[in-house]
């Protein structure tokens, strides 16, 4: 059987990783700053995690959400201190766009209504709503064309206000900052627009920090910045560390009701391991500040780059945009320079390394990344 061929992969095979390091199987080292899509939070086999994970799948790797499984309530007692939710309610399963189908059907269930408002370059997932919520036609499949999506422009209140008024919009779904789209950062004063157009109009205020959560940001959540509390925040990627887990974290106003979730893996012990392991390495360690001190020292020296046409993100989530295309960059940097970066559309770098980097880690980073883009 082949594997089916939808991913442009690099010719190297990653076998091993510690911190912000990862090796290939000729022996190379790599300073990883793109955490496999931001999933790696507190690095690479840390031994806390390690631990936590080896420990429990020897005792019991699954079992059903008809038991009760006490790892569940752990995890949500130390989620809700951690982000400051603590009155809200958390809903389990295994990635970020089962997380933002779940949250777009509460809105539904909760307000009756159907409409969607979403954001010109925005990513939600691939799955049925997730990926129709996206903004990016060349993913979504005839099939999922049912759901009633607007786009609008970020950081425009009167456009989400025109449309609001219609009085047909269930729900408002934002990434805490754009990912995909290129670390588009909205304001801090869009956020609380929006904060108050959604309860003006009877709307669900769905906040993805998929990416830019769990300290990503330098905050626990991107959207604390702006000071607002959303009804609905979806999260995964560095939840569990490379182990497969979302969540949605659920306002008191909404009422839960049997049946009207579901999951099989969801909330599953290696998982609530997993996870309960990464939110007391982040205490443990200070990783959130590590994450701000870090980024604010990283984006301030991309500033002095002249080359570099802008620089955008909070924490360690970071775009460094050119005018040109920066494919040639990525792979020196990757193949001559042993450094992982991401990439967002043709002219734009994407850095979301573990919260762990440090600041010889990232000066490193930006000696490698000079002698690349001065060559």
């Amino acid at each position: 059987m082949k594997l089916f061929d939808v991913y442009p992969l690099f010719n190297i095979e990653i076998v091993k990783g510690k911190g912000c390091h990862v090796w290939d199987k000729e022996g190379n080292e790599y300073l990883d700053l793109y955490g496999g899509h931001a999933v790696i939070s507190v690095g690479h086999s840390h031994p806390t995690y390690v631990k936590a994970i080896s420990e429990q799948v020897s005792k019991l790797g699954f079992y059903s959400n008809s038991v009760i499984n006490s790892l569940q309530q752990t995890l949500a007692d130390k989620l809700g201190k951690a982000s400051g939710y603590d009155d809200y309610s958390l809903f389990l399963i295994n990635s970020g766009a089962e997380a933002n189908e779940n949250a777009l059907k509460l809105a539904s269930f909760h307000n009756g209504k159907k409409r969607v408002l979403a954001f010109k370059h925005s990513f939600h997932g691939r799955t049925s709503a997730a990926v129709r919520v996206t903004d990016n036609p060349r993913i979504i499949a005839p099939v999922n064309e049912g759901l009633d999506v607007t786009y609008l422009p970020l950081n425009d209140p009167f456009a989400v206000e025109a449309e609001l008024k219609k009085g047909d919009v269930s729900s408002v779904i934002i990434e805490g900052i754009q990912g995909v789209g290129g670390i588009q950062v909205p304001t801090d004063e869009f956020m609380r627009d929006l904060r108050t157009l959604c309860t003006q109009h009877g709307a669900v205020l769905i906040l993805d920090e998929i990416q830019s959560g769990y300290g990503r940001s330098g905050k626990f959540f991107a959207h604390q910045y702006a000071g607002i509390r959303p009804d609905i925040i979806t999260v995964a990627k560095g939840i569990a560390n490379g182990f497969p887990m979302g969540a949605v974290l659920i306002s008191p106003m909404f009422k839960p009701v049997y049946g009207m979730l579901g999951t099989t893996f969801g909330g599953n012990h290696l998982a609530c391991a997993g996870a309960i392991a990464v939110l007391e390495i982040m205490e443990a360690e200070g990783l959130i500040e590590n994450a701000r001190k870090v980024g604010d020292y990283l984006i301030r020296e991309l500033l002095e780059f002249p080359e570099i046409k802008e620089v955008r993100g909070r924490g360690l989530m970071i775009g460094i945009e050119f005018e040109n295309s920066i494919k040639e960059i990525r792979s020196e940097l990757l193949f001559k320079e042993k450094v992982f970066t991401g990439v967002a559309g043709t002219n734009t770098i994407r850095l979301l390394p573990p919260l762990c980097l440090s600041m010889d880690e990232a000066g490193c980073f930006l000696e490698k990344f000079k002698k690349v883009i001065r060559k």
